[in-house]
């Protein structure tokens, strides 16, 4: 298995590795394929630590902050960094967090299927499902269809409802995965073995062990993404309410020692769910305590598409799966119920009203492959046949599951020839950022277009007004007003107020900023030009 997730990650390092061949003497490569807004403040994340910082202060906004203990590996990440060369290094230092990551969550998918089947068959193909496989999103490709009902496939956007993108450039999500499935790993191991009569002695023994182990995989998956620790713990808990169930209507007249063995399983998660706990709690005081976090938070929209979308995500492998429910249900309650309690809570976690909502199912398509998986070992056991032929006749269906991966490939490498922004940063203007980077005081506020305001901070750790969706708090109006400040028609005054309201130490002027107005900041006193280098100029503010 190794093998085969050291091969699927060299195949998602490919487009990269040709972005840096074809970026030559005028455009940079700014290392990312797709969501490149989102890759470059991962950089800038990664850049903050370089420079000193343990807690994640975004540098998207000019609104004070007080702190907060997440994106903790991209800021460890950037230690490992120091000028020169500062922003390659930490490219660098992000795929190589990626490759091990997703090698790391390739192997925690099969663990997670072995678990549930014993031919090796079923799980190689499970594997190839869970990692590479996806929806039917590429039939609306290439019907033309690309928006439909108001969104993009969920194939091309949710690493969440998948795990191709996870794998493909974010990391954290990647290994979060990872930290989810071996984590319920730790609870199933534990649950199966009391619930199967495990001796007082024996269970004593797994107690330790398993809080232990579940309580700091549990912890380390909140630390890659915050919302993994509710996924493990919803989870969890449908699995206890589940058995509980089924004991009673097993078992009419009650089951004591059912009901000691499920007490066991309570009190081990409840004890390993102590550390993670106070994670939480403390991610809800900070959201409610700090002002930048709350309206973080309220921007911060992830909403889950309309349920067609869902369909189509996961039409190809429902009927499987279903029957899948019903084979596991009658062979092994304990498993089955685990599997099938996940999938028909999968719902309500995907429209439960927060802004996150599509986040929440995360890792359920691995468990909708195992119970398809256990369909298909069932009848490889039942037909007694070697033939192959009649295997393919039966799997072929779920081979339209790899034509998205395919699609992300061949589009990636595609988008890449054509060397443009945003894949790519002119180099001039990074000749500026660079400057930035080492002539500007760190942490120096700088007023820039929305457009120049998302790379910037990859590359120098300053500040900007607006220049992340989520990060830039209060970014409509923002944008208005930095829009306005290049404007002929705004005056000096408005200019003013705006730069000593939000302590702006110098003011950005390239093409971008060019582009929303005809405004020459070059006669202006209270502005002194210190950088130029072709359209690109830096002034500094003289209050």
């Amino acid at each position: 298995m190794l093998v085969f997730a050291a091969v699927v990650m060299v195949l998602t390092t490919i487009p990269y590795v040709l972005g840096y061949a074809v970026e030559g003497i005028d455009y940079r490569f700014t290392g990312f394929v797709f969501a490149v807004e989102e890759g470059n403040s991962y950089i800038a994340k990664m850049l903050t630590g370089s420079y000193g910082a343990w807690l994640f202060r975004s540098p998207y906004t000019a609104y004070p902050q007080q702190g907060m203990f997440i994106y903790l590996p991209y800021i460890l990440l950037g230690k490992l960094a120091s000028p020169p060369g500062l922003h390659e290094q930490l490219v660098a230092l992000f795929h190589i967090f990626r490759f091990i990551s997703g090698i790391l969550a390739i192997l925690a998918t099969y663990d997670f299927l072995s678990f549930f089947l014993k031919n090796l068959s079923s799980r190689r193909i499970g594997l190839a499902l869970a990692v590479i496989g996806g929806g039917l999103g590429w039939l609306l490709v290439l019907l033309g269809k690309n928006i439909w009902l108001g969104s993009l496939p969920l194939d091309f956007y949710s690493p969440e409802t998948f795990g191709f993108l996870g794998i493909y450039g974010l990391p954290h999500l990647a290994l979060g995965r990872a930290l989810i499935l071996w984590a319920l790993l730790v609870y199933l191991r534990f649950s199966v073995k009391i619930f199967q009569g495990a001796s007082i002695e024996e269970s004593s023994i797994l107690d330790s062990r398993s809080i232990l182990a579940l309580s700091g995989l549990w912890l380390l998956a909140g630390l890659m993404q915050p919302l993994s620790m509710i996924i493990i713990g919803v989870v969890i808990a449908m699995h206890l309410i589940a058995i509980r169930l089924w004991y009673i209507f097993q078992h009419s007249k009650g089951d004591h020692a059912g009901l000691i063995d499920w007490w066991r399983v309570f009190r081990m998660v409840a004890l390993a769910g102590i550390l993670p706990a106070i994670f939480v709690l403390y991610n809800l005081y900070m959201s409610f305590s700090d002002p930048y976090a709350s309206t973080w938070i309220k921007q911060n929209l992830v909403r889950s598409p309309h349920p067609a979308h869902y369909l189509l995500a996961y039409g190809l492998i429902l009927p499987y799966a279903v029957l899948g429910c019903w084979l596991v249900a009658r062979k092994n309650p304990i498993k089955g119920w685990f599997l099938i309690g996940w999938v028909v809570i999968a719902p309500l976690l995907v429209y439960f009203p927060i802004n996150l909502q599509r986040r929440l199912p995360d890792g359920v398509w691995v468990a909708l492959v195992t119970l398809a998986m256990i369909t298909f070992e069932e009848y490889v056991n039942t037909d007694n046949t070697n033939r192959v032929w009649k295997r393919w006749i039966w799997f072929t269906p779920l081979c339209h599951s790899f034509l998205t991966s395919a699609f992300l490939l061949a589009g990636g490498s595609l988008t890449l020839l054509k060397v443009t922004t945003p894949l790519f940063r002119p180099s001039n203007e990074v000749t500026a950022f660079e400057w930035i980077q080492s002539e500007i005081e760190p942490d120096s506020v700088v007023l820039a277009a929305y457009e120049t305001g998302n790379p910037l901070p990859a590359w120098a750790p300053v500040r900007v007004l607006i220049g992340h969706g989520p990060e830039s708090s209060h970014l409509n109006a923002l944008k208005l007003l930095v829009e306005s400040f290049f404007s002929t028609t705004t005056s000096d005054q408005a200019r003013l107020e705006l730069l000593q309201k939000f302590d702006v130490d110098y003011v950005f002027y390239g093409p971008a900023e060019q582009s929303l107005g005809e405004w020459d900041p070059n006669p202006s006193s209270y502005l002194r030009l210190v950088y130029q280098s072709g359209d690109y100029s830096v002034f500094q503010f003289l209050p």
